[in-house]
């Protein structure tokens, strides 16, 4: 029987992540999974509250167990020493993320804005910039497929620079995740 008490989905430069974790609340059993795989299991804990810190591709995860009352209890994951809800935020201010079907292939190309790498199905590809009237385009290969991620800027300050995605010179629409 799973014992599996909390779900959470992390959204990374390689890809969206899923963690689950189990917690026997008698024996004190914990199993981490991320993305199916078990990547940390204790049978039989005595202290049933605490914290389980793993990672993540590179990324600092913590699970926090903490008693609410009686036998319930109350999970949270802190990512990179940040809140979840707080460490998404910060990714989708840094992040810009498409979704498209090509050649066949769900594709994921995420745009790290701080870094300026590019990913293709969480690999990192080989990019080339080149400064045009508007801004700036960032190319790149997704298989056979030319493709550049075009920065300019709105004229608003607030607004700042925009980004879009080009592939055989059709824009793609930024993904809502």
């Amino acid at each position: 029987m799973s014992d599996i008490v909390a779900t959470w989905d992390i959204s990374l430069s390689d890809g969206v992540h899923k963690v689950e974790f189990e917690h026997g609340t008698t024996t004190g059993k914990r199993i981490i999974r991320v993305d199916g795989k078990e990547i940390y299991r204790q049978d039989w804990m005595f202290k049933l509250v605490g914290k389980e810190h793993f990672q993540v591709s590179k990324t600092k995860c913590c699970i926090s167990i903490e008693a609410v009352s009686g036998f319930a209890y109350e999970y949270s994951l802190e990512v990179n020493g940040k809140p979840l809800k707080k460490f998404q935020e910060n990714q989708s201010r840094i992040m810009r993320t498409w979704v498209l079907y090509i050649g066949g292939v769900d594709t994921r190309v995420v745009l790290e804005k701080d870094t300026l790498d590019v990913w293709v199905n969480g690999a990192k590809v080989e990019t080339t910039g080149e400064f045009v009237d508007d801004g700036t385009e960032t190319h790149f290969q997704i298989g056979s497929h030319s493709a550049f991620i075009k920065a300019k800027t709105t004229g608003r300050r607030r607004d700042g620079i925009v980004h879009e995605l080009y592939v055989d010179e059709i824009e793609i629409p930024l993904a809502t995740e």
